[in-house]
């Protein structure tokens, strides 16, 4: 079998593989941090698994929404470069633990930032390709980028990031996917020039959130019920010299 000729041209094929490959990668380092490990304690085949959770649960997610069968399974290479990126990842997570968790909460987090949108894209043009209306489209556009997320914090017996205090993880996918789909719908641009666009807007405003702490509201609740709320770092405070993970 020739593995090449799955990477045929396509107008999102190489993004997606992108996306996946970071994706998977975040994900096996985001279960090596110990508040996920300690109560868990994931065997290799355990985090490979959470790798492709990460890396194509979104994308299979939006496909089957679609009822289609998943990319990730009919190309090989979503698998491959899924476990590569777990490999990668359970070798980054037995180097010294501040440095490879410095890494997942600085500079990966702009990769993270970067493949965010662009999965968003992919959903709702997806969407628009099935002739779906766009409030459909936009939440495929939020079912792509999140779903892993979601499968892994499940797995790990978490409350799954979507529901809880961040820096507008779904608002970015939302904004992305509405910008993507005015662009594209409303306005009439092709597919690379209102991608582009799109993807800047949602990666500029995911690192601006994570760089000025800029948060989801929360509920106007008694303060009895709102203790417990602890202040977190921005990602400008990660990024200076000498920083080092707080123990979870």
């Amino acid at each position: 079998m020739n593995l090449f000729q799955y990477l045929h041209p396509g107008n999102f094929l190489i993004i997606d593989l992108i996306a996946a490959t970071t994706n998977a990668l975040n994900g096996v380092l985001l279960a090596s941090r110990p508040d996920y490990y300690q109560r868990n304690h994931w065997t290799v085949v355990g985090l490979l698994l959470l790798a492709l959770f990460g890396g194509i649960g979104g994308g299979v997610t939006r496909d089957i929404l679609l009822n289609k069968i998943p990319g990730a399974i009919t190309n090989p290479w979503y698998l491959i470069l899924c476990l590569v990126a777990g490999v990668i990842g359970i070798i980054i997570a037995n180097r010294a633990y501040a440095q490879s968790q410095k890494f997942r909460e600085t500079l990966f987090s702009f990769m993270t930032s970067f493949s965010l949108p662009w999965y968003a894209v992919i959903g709702v043009q997806a969407g628009l390709d099935a002739h779906l209306p766009g409030i459909a489209c936009v939440l495929l556009g939020v079912v792509g980028p999140t779903a892993g997320r979601y499968l892994i914090d499940i797995t790990a017996g978490k409350t799954a990031k979507q529901f809880i205090r961040g820096e507008w993880f779904v608002g970015t996918a939302v904004l992305t996917a509405l910008a993507y789909l005015v662009l594209a719908l409303y306005l009439g641009l092709s597919i690379w020039p209102a991608t582009l666009i799109a993807v800047a807007i949602g990666f500029i405003f995911r690192v601006a959130a994570l760089w000025f702490d800029w948060e989801e509201p929360m509920p106007r609740l008694p303060a009895s019920l709102m203790q417990g709320l602890s202040e977190r770092e921005t990602l400008k405070e990660k990024m200076e010299p000498g920083w080092e993970p707080t123990e979870q």
